[in-house]
Formats: C-alpha cells, structure tokens, sequence
C-alpha cells in the first residue's frame, strides 16, 4: 500500500530513540512525566506527559490527557491529545476518544477518532516561518553591534 515505508521509517526512528518503556501487562495508576521519548504497552489511567514522542502499542490502554512532541497511537487513548507543535498518527488498530490538538494529523484507513481536531499554525507556511527566523536573527546581531558600540563609547 502506499506510504508503508515512510510510516514505517517514522515509528522506526522514533523507536530507535525511546528512553522509556512501559511494558505489556504493566498498569500505572496515576499520571506519567517523563522527558524522552516513551513507548507504553501497557495501561494508563492517569495524564500522560511526555517530552519527547509517544508510541502508544496496539494493546495498550490511556485513560487521561496526553500531552508530547509526537503521538503515534496503535491502540487506545481514552482522553484529549495534545501535540501542538507536532503531529498526531493514528494507525489502523488505533482508537482515539477526545479531541486533539496538533499542526498536523494522520489518520489510516479503519482508525477511530471520535472527538474534535484543532489545527495550530495554519496562518505559517513554512516560508513565512524562515522570514520570521532570518528577522529575529537580524535584530539579534543588530542589538549586539548596538552593545559593542556603546561598550567602544
């Protein structure tokens, strides 16, 4: 089918680079911080609140809010996601039950996502974004030829 690779590739990348796992048959009862990137296999009931990206398991199990960079759900998350500066990926085994929040979203084919989804950053194309960056890198060297000029003075 078209695009397997390129999700593949995805998942593999972000798995290449997980710090945390929480493994199949393991349950924490109360909300999950960390600061890597997590893949949970197991079950959730609290807020989950990661750093990096989240790989949620074809039999795992998220009862609260998810909040990080990257969500790829193959199982279920039973709460609002929210990603806004990120995308969010749901697989064809994947259920979502609450709204999300992100600046993109993929959705397979068979997938269950019954909520809302509220897009950020649609006013920047990507070539606005790069003028923005250039400016604020021209007003930063211009404050530091200012502050070398007084200290000449």
């Amino acid at each position: 089918m078209f695009g397997n690779k390129k999700e593949a590739a995805t998942i593999e990348s972000a798995l290449e680079q997980v710090g945390t796992i929480i493994g199949p048959g393991a349950v924490i009862d109360g909300p999950l911080t960390t600061k890597d990137s997590t893949r949970i296999d197991g079950t959730v009931k609290g807020n989950v609140t990661i750093s990096g990206a989240l790989i949620v398991g074809q039999e795992a199990r998220i009862d609260g809010t998810v909040s990080a960079m990257n969500v790829y759900v193959a199982g279920v998350i039973n709460g609002n996601i929210s990603s806004p500066q990120g995308k969010v990926e749901i697989s064809d085994t994947g259920k979502v039950f609450g709204d999300v929040t992100c600046k993109g979203i993929i959705i397979d084919e068979n997938a269950v996502f019954q909520g809302k989804c509220e897009m950020t950053n649609l006013d920047k194309n990507s070539a606005t974004i790069a003028k923005e960056r250039a400016t604020a890198e021209k007003s930063e060297e211009t404050k530091k030829d200012d502050n070398k000029n007084e200290d000449k003075k």
